[in-house]
Parts: structure tokens; sequence; C-alpha cells
């Protein structure tokens, strides 16, 4: 629909409280990231002086031990969690857009269901069992419940990018004397390749995002980013790490607001497709 001048006027209007709205945070968390110590607490927005010594604290310095352990386990949990649910995912969600079977209508119910389940509910008997079998504190402890995270949204998103692809071509290649493997890895998954790097950010995003499993379900060894900024220490127990862990929050966010800057398009795409198909 073509929005006339003063409509998207209008709708800019709109969007500037919002914006407003969601960059104030972000700019307070930054401010007090390079914010001295001294003068963490003096309420003022804008900082009057700036410091790299907080950067410095968790990166090189005492707070590095704690830190940069758990931004390698972030990074190691969420991508091997994201490349196994958008394998699986993708294989999923091309049975049921390609194939007729009963009850396909219902896994797409249950993958939104399981979806906005409340993570909080499964911590106390996952806690029980990973401690029993020997999966507490682990990386593939962390990884099997970020799938239960990951991969229903990503089969939901998935299923609507399939639902688009023309079945034709698939079909025409195996006229043309393709197996069926062929005509999906020659065909299909070169046309779905947007659906699935967009799958594939999301996911990502949601896993990185966890704090519940990662409080719940980690010690020491395979604890990630969102767990470890509780654990932060100030200098003396009558300090309050406020600059150390801003400046962490800082660091984890910087690469999350790239991607998504530069992918915004299909990030809203992927999800606004979930939103209408199935």
């Amino acid at each position: 629909m073509e929005l006339n001048p003063k409509q998207k006027w209008s709708l800019f209007a709109v969007s500037i409280p919002v914006m407003l709205w969601t960059l104030i945070p972000l700019f307070w968390i930054f401010s007090l990231a390079v914010k001295p110590s001294s003068i963490q607490a003096d309420g003022k927005y804008f900082p009057r002086e700036f410091t790299w010594d907080n950067f410095t604290l968790i990166l090189t310095g005492g707070a590095s031990d704690l830190f940069l352990p758990a931004l390698l386990n972030s990074i190691i949990v969420c991508l091997v969690a994201t490349v196994i649910s958008v394998v699986l995912a993708t294989f999923c969600a091309y049975a049921i857009a390609r194939l007729d079977f009963p009850g396909k209508k219902m896994i797409l119910l249950v993958a939104l269901g399981v979806s906005f389940f409340p993570v909080i509910s499964l911590v106390t008997p996952l806690f029980d069992t990973w401690r029993a079998i020997g999966l507490f504190d682990t990386i593939p402890g962390l990884i099997i419940p970020y799938l239960a995270l990951t991969l229903p949204l990503a089969i939901w998103v998935l299923s609507a990018f399939f639902q688009q692809i023309p079945w034709e071509m698939e079909q025409a290649a195996q006229v043309d004397g393709a197996t069926s493997w062929q005509a999906f890895r020659k065909v299909i998954v070169p046309l779905a390749a947007p659906g699935v790097f967009t799958t594939g950010i999301i996911t990502f995003f949601t896993a990185w995002n966890d704090f519940v499993f990662a409080i719940s379900l980690t010690s020491e060894n395979a604890r990630t980013v969102p767990a470890a900024l509780a654990f932060f220490t100030g200098a003396s127990q009558f300090e309050q790490p406020i600059g150390a862990i801003s400046a962490a929050a800082v660091i984890v966010t910087i690469p999350v607001v790239i991607l998504v800057l530069i992918f915004q398009k299909r990030i809203v795409a992927g999800l606004t497709s979930g939103a209408v198909k199935g």
C-alpha cells in the first residue's frame, strides 16, 4: 500500500516516542559504562567525565577471568544450538510444506505453543535430571534446553518460507533426471537460503538473550554472559559493580545491534511471514 506524504510524516511522528523509549535505556547503559566509579551515583544522564577503565576491567583486568570464558561459552552454545535448530527445522519445515500428511497443522500449532511455553516451569525438572545424569554445568547440558527454545520458532518461521517456494521447479528437476535428494539440495535449498539465514539470526538471538536456563543449569564451567553478569562483584562489599556490568552489557549488545541493523528487513520479513502463514 502506497502512503501519501502526510501519512508518512504521521507515521514518522508516531515512531519518534517509540525510538526514544527504546534508545534511552541503551544510552543510559553506555553512560554508566564510561563513567568513573566516583560519579556512578550522581544521577546524571550524560556523563561529565569519560573513562574506559570499566572496559579494561572486564577485558584485561580482574573481571576478565569471569567475563571472557562466559563470552566464549555464549558464542559456542548459541552457535551450536542455532546450527542444530536450523538443520532440523529445515527438514521438518520442508516436510510440512511439501508433503501432504495428517496432523501437519497440529505440528505447527504445537511448535507455536511450545514457543510461548514458560521457560521457568522447565527449570526445576531439568535441574534435577541434569544433576542425575551428569549434564549439569556442561555445554551440552545448556544446548539441549536451548533447542527447546529455538527449534519450535525455527520450524514456524521456515515453514512459512518453504510454503512460498514454487514446487514446480523441484518437479522439473526430477523430470530432468535428478533424484529427490538432488532436487532438494540443488533447487530447494538455494531458494530457501534467505529464509534459512533469517531463521538462523532469529534463533541465535533467542539463545543469546536467555538468562533463566543459563543461571539455573550452570555453575562455573558452562556459564554464559547473561548469568555471569549476576556474579560480578565490586572492589569491596560496599561498592556495586555498576560500571563493569554496564561495560559487559555494551560489549555483548554491540554485535546484536550491528546484525539487526544489517539484516533488519530479512528479520521483519521472517517474523511477519511466520505470523500469517501456516
